[in-house]
Order: structure tokens, then C-alpha cells, then sequence
């Protein structure tokens, strides 16, 4: 393999440690290197050996010669940056912490996958040859079954408001600057312990010391993992703790005296202390021919070359993983970034771009009377972001693709998805664009009069007039339906709402509703939300819940042609590979309303269909909702990029009648 021409992007002191790095690897060239101060470009340079200098970022990620660009940039730049490059054709090598949180780091692997190229987070500790010899030992339980792991990262900085290292808008702080070793390291020795490679906590706490800035000073975090390992790590930028890493097993311990081989300036040479119970510590010493960055150009080469890097060095996967644990440990001391919250966020998307509705969307549409747009068929379930940075990424992806139908409920999160999506739309200005379901009049606030404070309190917090479609979230027959269509009706001739219908209403009071209607010249329901799914619905998910899988109830829909936007419309995950089987019994919800051997024979026919179609079982099961002879809609609650990607496929996919009565087992 011929050598890659390495760009850098940056030029701090981080800078010139990769540049002595990429001269002492095998497999790197130094090519060129950007600043938004040509002078200082120029002058890095001419000190570090680079052949070129650009007095701009975009000038760097412009230039043809460079085959892969090294990130080096302030936190908050790095995933503009990575994408930028990305979108430039570069493959990209991004500085820890890989970005400011977790949702920021999905938007960044997505573009990645989009444009072939290969990825990777720079944590040059996981490239050196100790780290490997380090899991080699845990591997071959030297010290019997780890227990406890003690990593520390922490260091005495002069306190500057407005340094990097305390400056609330450059995301400064211990965690993410150098508590992110601790963790990944952490996650990196259980994963070892377990067999697994990289582990995932169970849990994850703590508490820290937010100073005046409002950034944490310094940090303690305890991550549990399954089998009983427990870890304990410490992080801080005003403090200097001992950077030592300790494991505790059932038959000894490891000590490592410098876990993050950090120097910048000669090759670290690895030392792991092994301590067995009852017998003499002995050392065990790793040699190094050169920097821990030097390493890392290589390992970074061989992911170029094989699609991912050598363990243990940073998968992209891994690199998710550490990101959402980051988050779960600022959660839980507290810290909140100021360019996190909805009043401070930014106009512009994650790429640094106002965002931009596709020219060719991925999305098919659908209509439903009286709502003035078309509708994606899919449709954005809001009601399981847990901050609002996620929500943000997870919308503006959705507008890219196409998506402008929205799904949300009164009493999700307590109001605070119905906050997310109006903050959302009051910042990218797209409320014109998009069509939002509301929904409340939920049991046991289900009747008339709370139906009419519910949506007043809804729209006041969507930060809207009108609702494009209303739905109540339940029904309760305790009041005829003719007083929910007079109170709807109200509310159509204020302006307040477009469309209406029922979430789990039954057809029969449906029909009483629309009867009662046509005889009042009223408006009547033109829209339904019950579960349809190729899976049926072997018992509620929730009480009052109702599906219209039967026969019955799709001829019904089909004869009258009313909208259904359908709910859990893949069953929960029943159609993921490997979720459902038999033999799986752990998820008790999924079993319960999930679990029947007609629906293992759905599955079983989704399976083999989607291996014809070369498609993901998923896909069949969205197609089949899809694919009605009525107006059907398919509701979908992505928690990450990749999950609205990977269910994206199913509008392509084309079942024919025949295909539609053999996957639900009528043929």
C-alpha cells in the first residue's frame, strides 16, 4: 500500500505531536497542513517538515493531494469539521473527545457510511503496544476474574475562564478532555474480562465540581458492568491525581504506571506490573520504537486498507459507545453545555449548514383530507429523546431524508417532546414545511372539556396555532362520541386543528362518531392510529391499546379509506435479526404481546422474502404496513441516525397481493 498524504487541520501543540507521529510511522506522508491564521499555518509548516500550508480550513479539506486529514480543532468544531472532510472525500482521523456528545457523534458516522470513507477517534493509547499486551494478560486471566478497574486521568491547569480546558462554549471540563481515557479505558479491560472485545456499562454515576464557568473542574464516575466488574475513575483539570490504572481480580492485580503513553516528544516504553495473590509482583515490559502517535498513523492506515483498525485500537462502534457513556456521566454530575440547550442552540445543523429540505427526498407521501401538505408515510415518532440535542439531530436528519410528518402526545416526557420538537422548528424555521400529529385527551384525563386545556397547553408548547392532525389518545365510552365531535368540531372552526381522528379507538365507535357527524353536517374522524403490524398483537402493549391486523378491521378502513397511522408499526423490534426467538424470554414485553407461533411463522416468511429482495427483514414488515389498500402511514421512534437509515429501505420495497396474503399467512 502506498503511503497516505496526511492533511492536519489545526495547528496547536496537539498539532505537532501527530506531525512528529506521521514522520515516524510506516505508513504516513506529511502533506499539508490549515489554520484560519495563514501566518501560523505557514510558520507550523516550515517547523514541523509539512510541504504545504493553507490559511483555511475549507482550503485544506480542498486540497487533491491529501488522501486523509487528522482533526485537531476545539471540541465544539469537530464534527462540522469531520463531516466537512468527509463530504470532501477524505478519510478522517478526529481528536478525542471524537465530538461534544453522543447524538453529534451519530450524525458524523452517518455521513461516513453514506460516503465510503474510513473513520476513526484518535486514542493513540489504544494503538500502542502495551494497551495490546495489556488486554493479552486480562485476556489469559492472569489475575483471575477482574472485579474492580481504577483509572485516573486528571491534571493541574492555571484557572482561565477563557482557556479551552474552562470555557463553557468550547465544551471545556475533565470529562470530556481527559475523563474520556478513563472511560475507554474502562470500557476497553470489562470488554477484555468479558469476551466481548469493548464493554458497555449497566450503569454509570457520579459526582462532580462544577465551577463559576459551569464546566466540571474535576470528576468521579462509577461505571457497573455485567459479571460484577465494577469500575471507579477520576478526571479533572484543576487537580493532580495519580494517572495510574489498577485491576483488581479474583486472583490478583495489574498495575499499569502509564496507562495513556502520552508522550509527545519519544517513544514510551510500556511497563505492566502483575501481582498474583501470594506469589512475588513481577513486571512485564513492552517495548516501542516509536510515539504512541506514531502508532496510531499506522493502525489508522490499516483501517483505511481493511474497513476498521487492529484491536484494541478505537472502532467506530467503540467510539459511539464511549461518547454515550460520556453523556450518561455528565447526566449524572450534572453538566449541561450551554450550546446543548434549546435557548442557546444553534441555527445551523451539526455540518454548520442551515438546514435544507432534499431535492430528491428518500420519502414517499401520502394524503390525508384536510391537511394541507402531503404526509410521509413514514412518520417521526417524538417521544423518547432524552435531551435535546438528540432530538435535534435525529430531526434534521429526518427533513434531510425527506421526512416531514411528526408524531407527538401531550404526555410524552411530561410536555417535553412536544417542547423539543417546537424549539426544534422555532430554530430551523421549518414549521411551514412540516405537518405535527398532537394527541392528548389521554385516560384518565379523557373527556371533553380536558381535551380542549390539553391541546391549548399542547400548541402553546409546540409553538404553533394549529395542529395539522388531532388525535385523542384514547377513547372513553363513557361520554357518546357525539360530545368529543362537537368539541372537535369547535376547534376546526377556530383555526386550532386541520384533520382529527382517535389513537385506539374502536371502528364501531368510529363509525358511531362519523355517523353522528354526517347527520349534523360536521366534520367527522378522517384519521385512526391503532397498532397494524405484520406481527399481530397477541395481547395489549399498553392498557387500552387496539390493533386493526384482523381481516375485519383493514377491510373496514379499506372500504371507508381512513387515514391509519400505526404504532409500534414493527412490532417493537420483532422483526430485528436475532431479537425474537422462541427461546428468547428476557423481554417480557416482548413476549407478552408479541410472542405467538403464528407470529414466528410471519417472522420466518419475513426472513425468507427479505433474502429474495436482498433487503432487511424490517424493511418487509414496513413494506407489508405500507402496502394496504388504504391510506396507511407507519409511525417509527429512531434513537439514533443509523436507525431511521436502516429503515428507510422498506418505501422501496414493492409486495405484490400475492406477497401480502403469504407473509400475514393468509395464502
Amino acid at each position: 500500500m502506498s503511503k497516505l498524504n496526511w492533511g492536519i487541520l489545526g495547528a496547536g501543540a496537539i498539532a505537532k505531536a501527530f506531525a512528529r507521529g506521521v514522520s515516524e510511522s510506516a505508513t504516513g506522508r506529511l502533506q499539508a497542513v490549515g489554520s484560519r491564521d495563514a501566518a501560523k499555518a505557514k510558520q507550523f509548516a516550515e517547523q514541523n517538515g509539512v510541504p504545504s500550508s493553507h490559511g483555511s480550513y475549507e482550503a485544506l479539506i480542498a486540497d487533491p493531494s491529501v488522501d486523509a486529514v487528522y482533526i485537531c480543532t476545539p471540541h465544539p468544531l469537530h464534527a462540522e469539521w469531520t463531516i466537512k472532510a468527509i463530504r470532501a472525500g477524505k478519510h478522517v482521523l478526529c481528536e478525542k473527545p471524537f465530538t461534544v456528545n453522543h447524538p453529534q457523534a451519530t450524525a458524523v458516522v452517518e455521513e461516513a457510511v453514506k460516503a465510503g470513507v474510513f473513520l476513526m477517534e484518535a486514542f493513540m493509547y489504544r494503538c500502542h503496544p502495551q494497551t495490546a499486551k495489556l488486554v493479552e494478560l486480562i485476556q489469559k486471566r492472569v489475575i483471575g476474574d477482574v472485579r474492580v478497574i481504577r483509572a485516573t486521568f486528571s491534571f493541574q491547569s492555571g484557572f482561565n475562564e477563557n482557556s479551552r480546558l474552562f470555557a463553557n462554549h468550547l465544551a471545556g471540563g475533565g470529562i470530556l478532555d481527559v475523563g474520556c481515557y478513563t472511560t475507554s479505558i474502562a470500557r476497553l479491560i470489562a470488554g477484555a474480562a468479558l469476551g466481548c472485545g469493548v464493554a458497555e456499562p449497566i450503569d454509570v454515576s457520579g459526582v462532580a465540581q462544577l465551577g463559576k464557568t459551569g464546566v466540571d473542574e474535576y470528576a468521579l464516575g462509577t461505571l457497573k458492568f455485567e459479571g460484577g466488574i465494577l469500575a471507579q475513575i477520576a478526571t479533572g483539570v484543576l487537580i493532580n491525581q495519580d494517572n495510574t490504572l489498577q485491576i483488581f481480580g479474583s486472583e490478583g492485580r495489574i498495575t499499569v504506571p502509564n496507562p495513556y503513553v502520552a508522550n509527545r516528544q519519544a517513544s514510551d516504553q510500556g511497563l505492566i506490573i502483575v501481582a498474583r495473590n501470594g506469589e512475588p509482583k513481577y513486571e512485564v515490559p513492552v517495548e516501542a520504537d516509536k510515539t504512541a502517535f506514531g502508532y496510531e498513523v499506522d493502525a489508522f492506515a490499516a483501517g483505511v486498507r481493511e474497513g476498521r483498525p487492529p484491536y484494541p485500537s478505537q472502532s467506530i462502534e467503540d467510539t459511539l459507545g464511549n461518547m454515550r457513556t460520556l453523556d450518561r456521566w455528565r447526566r449524572a454530575v450534572g453538566l449541561t453545555y450551554d450550546m446543548e440547550k434549546p435557548e442557546h442552540y444553534a441555527t445551523t445543523t451539526v455540518n454548520g449548514f442551515p438546514l435544507t429540505a432534499p431535492e430528491k427526498p428518500k420519502m414517499n407521501y401520502g394524503r390525508v383530507e384536510h391537511v394541507d401538505r402531503p404526509v410521509s408515510r413514514l412518520v417521526m415518532g417524538c417521544d423518547n429523546q432524552i435531551s435535546f440535542a438528540q432530538a435535534a439531530v435525529l430531526f434534521d436528519h429526518w427533513f434531510e431524508q425527506g421526512g416531514n410528518t411528526f408524531d407527538t402526545a401531550h404526555g410524552y416526557g411530561g410536555g417535553l417532546h412536544e417542547r423539543y420538537l417546537g424549539q426544534w422548528m422555532k430554530h430551523r424555521g421549518v414549521r411551514d414545511q412540516v405537518n405535527v400529529i398532537v394527541k392528548g385527551c389521554h385516560t384518565p384525563r379523557c373527556d371533553p372539556i380536558s381535551l380542549s386545556v390539553e391541546l391549548k397547553i399542547s400548541l402553546e408548547r409546540l409553538q404553533m396555532e394549529c395542529a395539522d392532525i388531532y388525535l385523542m389518545h384514547r377513547d372513553n365510552p363513557q361520554y357518546p362520541a357525539s360530545a368529543f365531535v362537537d368539541v372537535l368540531n369547535e376547534h376546526v372552526q377556530a383555526g386550532r386543528i386541520k384533520a382529527f381522528g382517535g389513537s385506539n379507538w374502536s371502528l364501531s365507535r368510529v363509525q358511531e362518531a362519523n355517523e353522528y357527524a354526517a347527520s349534523k353536517g360536521l366534520r367527522g374522524f378522517t384519521v385512526l392510529s391503532n397498532n397494524l403490524s405484520l406481527a399481530r398483537m397477541v395481547n395489549p402493549v399498553w392498557t387500552g391499546c387496539i390493533s386493526v391486523h384482523s381481516a375485519e378491521s383493514r377491510a373496514w378502513l379499506t372500504e371507508r379509506q381512513i387515514a391509519n397511522f400505526s404504532w409500534s408499526s414493527q412490532a417493537r423490534g420483532f422483526f430485528l435479526p436475532g431479537r425474537a426467538t422462541p427461546e428468547k424470554t428476557s423481554d417480557r414485553e416482548m413476549v407478552h404481546s408479541w410472542y405467538s407461533d403464528d407470529n414466528f411463522q410471519r417472522l420466518a416468511r419475513a426472513n425468507e422474502l427479505a433474502a429474495r429482495k436482498g433487503v432487511a427483514p424490517i424493511n418487509i414488515a414496513a413494506a407489508w404496513v405500507l402496502g394496504q389498500p388504504f391510506p396507511s402511514f407507519a409511525l417509527i421512534g429512531p434513537r439514533e441516525v443509523s436507525e431511521t437509515r436502516t429503515s428507510l429501505p422498506g418505501l422501496d420495497v414493492t409486495l405484490t397481493p400475492e406477497e401480502m396474503k403469504w407473509l400475514n399467512l393468509e395464502a
